[in-house]
């Protein structure tokens, strides 16, 4: 088997920057990730199984029941290493596991937007995590000042979106976020970052109530959107709704409730409930960085024309196929003949001239150590002459 070393100028290095999209779709409690529907399994009615509106994380469970066929999960001992999962706590380790017993974990593991509604008087434990954050992004635009002449983000009645990182990869690239709201079908108001500063401004419609105006910021890095705009964006200004699950005290559609019913525990309907009329649109583009490695393979010329395929050799033959082996030697038949595999082009000959070809199907990559680590299998293999040199690029992410 031949081996080639690569040589320093054969390996490039770089980064490839990609921005792909994410769109979300709120609906009646649910939520529609990329406008992907319903998608029915063997076992389950909806696959990947618990991820409607997200990302299966590890593909597990994907289409499996606990009633038809079990679920499968992650398990481990207790013994003297004292290994355990990251979401059970020391004092949980110690004092309810004892040596011997398994500890279990559970999948699927998924990944979805959610929503945060928090009222003025409400406790703004995840916003006072937030606030060397929002400090930290304050130069980019006042909005982002924990607490300012434009309010304080402590006291006001505000709404959280999270969106994990898996969505977006580094960042939300900026200039992308788009956030609708729609009543009964029709848009009723447009937020986007135009500015590229972080500042949510409602675009639309037109002469719309607020239009201009910055309904809240985005935390690129972060992943979240702090939505404050307290105006109404309905057109009809004495419909009220009951966006908080509390029948007594109705509310009119603003910024600070949209995304109503995104994992955020509510599920109510009814004639007052927003769910029957209103639904939601967020679009954005994330920034993702991949690594590549690029290798440049050469097949050299007058090289790499022998296989050690049995159908290289001509059929038939009366000699050995096998080499003679020993803890002394290694010696092939020296009368062994290659099968020409050159056609001819005159009538009545079947074969031309004899010539080395092969066909390179794969190439391998190995380690300091002769180890394999990767195949590059080609689409359609290269036939190869004694005087012809190829390159092959293999391109890796890392």
């Amino acid at each position: 088997m031949p081996v080639y070393k690569f040589r320093q100028k054969d390996i490039f290095r770089n980064v490839i920057e990609a921005h792909p999209v994410a769109e979300f779709f709120i609906y009646k409690s649910k939520i529609y990730f990329n406008r992907e529907g319903t998608v029915p399994g063997q076992f389950s009615s909806n696959t990947p199984v618990g991820a409607q509106g997200g990302l299966s994380l590890y593909e597990m469970n994907v289409d499996r029941t606990a009633a038809k066929t079990g679920m499968i999960y992650p398990f481990l001992t207790k013994d003297g290493s004292l290994s355990a999962f990251k979401t059970v706590s020391t004092s949980a380790f110690n004092s309810n596991f004892g040596y011997g017993d398994t500890v279990t974990g559970s999948y699927p593991l998924t990944a979805s937007i959610s929503r945060n509604y928090l009222a003025s008087t409400a406790s703004k434990k995840y916003i006072k995590a937030l606030k060397n954050t929002l400090e930290h992004y304050a130069p980019m635009s006042p909005h982002y000042q924990y607490s300012s002449n434009l309010g304080n983000k402590e006291t006001q009645e505000l709404s959280l979106i999270s969106i994990p990182s898996i969505f977006y990869g580094s960042s939300i690239k900026k200039g992308t976020i788009n956030l609708k709201y729609f009543i009964t079908g029709s848009l009723v108001a447009h937020l986007r970052d135009e500015n590229k500063n972080g500042e949510l401004i409602q675009i639309g419609p037109v002469g719309s109530n607020g239009s201009g105006s910055v309904a809240g910021v985005a935390l690129y890095n972060e992943g979240f959107l702090i939505l404050t705009g307290s105006w109404e964006v309905e057109r009809d200004p004495t419909i009220q709704r009951n966006y908080i699950d509390d029948p007594s005290n109705l509310k009119k559609s603003s910024w600070i409730f949209w995304g109503n019913s995104a994992n955020d525990g509510y599920t109510g309907s009814g004639t007052n409930y927003p769910n029957v009329s209103a639904s939601y649109d967020l679009s954005f583009k994330g920034t993702t960085y991949t690594p590549v490695v690029t290798m440049l393979a050469h097949a050299p010329a007058g090289e790499l024309n022998y296989s050690n395929n049995p159908t290289f050799l001509k059929y038939g033959q009366t000699g050995s196929m096998y080499p003679t082996t020993s803890s002394a030697q290694f010696q092939e038949s020296a009368d062994l003949l290659v099968k020409n595999t050159i056609s001819s082009s005159y009538t009545g000959y079947t074969e031309g001239d004899f010539e080395k070809q092969v066909f390179i199907s794969k190439v391998g990559i190995y380690d300091d150590e002769m180890n394999l680590i990767g195949v590059a299998s080609l689409a359609t293999p290269a036939k190869k002459k004694e005087d012809q040199q190829y390159t092959f690029r293999l391109k890796l992410d890392i």
